[in-house]
């Protein structure tokens, strides 16, 4: 493959596209203006253009003149509830909104991919569809769309995404064969006593005592149930009872999350929760109530798709491609690669302790440099995926 320069012009129009988009963040399938300003642009480059799916979803088409695949390109769109905490000038300036996960970048980077594609028409064969997600923080905007027919309606073949990754350093392309991203589910449980007052424990259940026993007890979960070979989290994050010091409420509510990296630890995660739930209960003298939410699948790259798309980063430079181990963070990429054959991989956007700070932190942010890395393996999966991918 011929290299894939990116011209000046091109270059900051991609940075400022992402801190314009910064600047004003929107949530999971609020995505208006977003949506729109990624509908001009792909309409500027002559894509055929569709609006509206799974709300805000929008999805451009260029087909080549020579006969391939249809692949696939995504970026997701929505923005985080968190007030920012940086002190940029393209800084949020929407109170409680913040892009604190990349998705801003994606954004610029398949935009100004879009643009070096269009350019390159005529070298596309097949058809190259780049799909801009809603709703990936927690509300399924890629089974949303997937529920609403964007793979059949398109025809699409093969799926590839990127993310942005603030732990790897700026510019290098991570890899992973099979299981990449863990699988997300979450848990809320209320505990259910009588209450009573604090001075005479013995008269009532103590919610608040059969929550710290479920809690401690549930680390045996993962460390007592799970083979220590399959990589697995439980995670009490909220706890919600009480009013004050000298009365024993008569209920208490718990949020927790659940990841794995396997199906099988997945599935059997319900019945070892609420087994402990049940029996820390039991002993007290409270009653439960228990739901599971099922999620976000494993993010499983086809192992044929991950070798394919590291071979292709490495026209971009062998010194930018790595091998990188599970993350256990989930993504609703999942649904696309439950559909289709697909890769998922990470780019690198930490360039020195202000790119450093953790993805959903109120100070997180990226060095702008990976963009031009994004628009190049983008550009190239354009280029080569519809005529050589396996």
């Amino acid at each position: 493959m011929t290299a894939i320069l990116i011209p000046d012009e091109l270059r900051r129009d991609v940075i400022e596209t992402r801190r314009a988009i910064h600047a004003q963040p929107e949530l999971g399938f609020e995505e208006t203006s977003t949506s729109k300003l990624i509908a001009s642009r792909l309409q500027k480059f002559g894509y055929d253009v569709h609006t509206g799916i799974a709300e805000t979803g929008v999805v451009g088409v260029l087909r080549g003149k020579a006969p391939g695949r249809t692949i696939m390109l995504r970026a997701d769109m929505d923005a985080l509830p968190i007030d920012e905490e940086n002190s940029h000038a393209f800084r949020s300036r929407v109170a409680g909104k913040m892009h604190a996960c990349g998705h801003d970048g994606h954004v610029a980077i398949l935009l100004g991919a879009a643009a070096l594609i269009a350019d390159r028409k005529e070298d596309i064969s097949g058809t190259v569809c780049l799909l801009f997600q809603p709703a990936e923080e927690g509300r399924g905007g890629a089974k949303r769309m997937i529920d609403e027919g964007v793979i059949e309606r398109f025809e699409i073949e093969r799926a590839y995404g990127l993310h942005l990754l603030s732990r790897q350093p700026v510019g290098t392309l991570g890899f992973r064969e099979g299981a990449l991203c863990a699988s997300g589910d979450t848990i809320e449980v209320k505990i259910r006593a009588r209450g009573g007052h604090g001075a005479m424990p013995h008269e009532t259940p103590d919610p608040i005592v059969t929550a710290a026993t479920f809690i401690t007890s549930l680390q045996q979960v993962v460390s007592r149930f799970v083979d220590p070979m399959q990589p697995a989290v439980v995670t009490i994050g909220a706890i919600h009872g009480g009013t004050i010091h000298n009365v024993i409420p008569a209920s208490l509510q718990m949020l927790g999350t659940v990841r794995a990296f396997s199906d099988d630890v997945r599935s059997a995660m319900p019945e070892r929760i609420e087994r402990v739930l049940k029996a820390c209960c039991e002993m007290s003298g409270a009653q439960f109530d228990f739901t599971y939410d099922w999620r976000y699948p494993v993010t499983a790259n086809d192992p044929e798709q991950a070798r394919y798309a590291r071979q292709l980063a490495t026209t971009l430079g062998e010194e930018r491609v790595l091998d990188i181990e599970p993350l256990t963070g989930s993504e609703d990429f999942s649904f696309f690669a439950q559909r289709v054959p697909a890769c998922f991989f990470t780019l690198g956007s930490q360039g020195g302790p202000s790119s450093a700070n953790a993805h959903h932190s109120s100070t997180f942010d990226i060095d702008e440099r990976a963009l031009e890395v994004g628009v190049q393996m983008m550009t190239a999966l354009a280029l080569d995926a519809p005529r050589h991918s396996p």
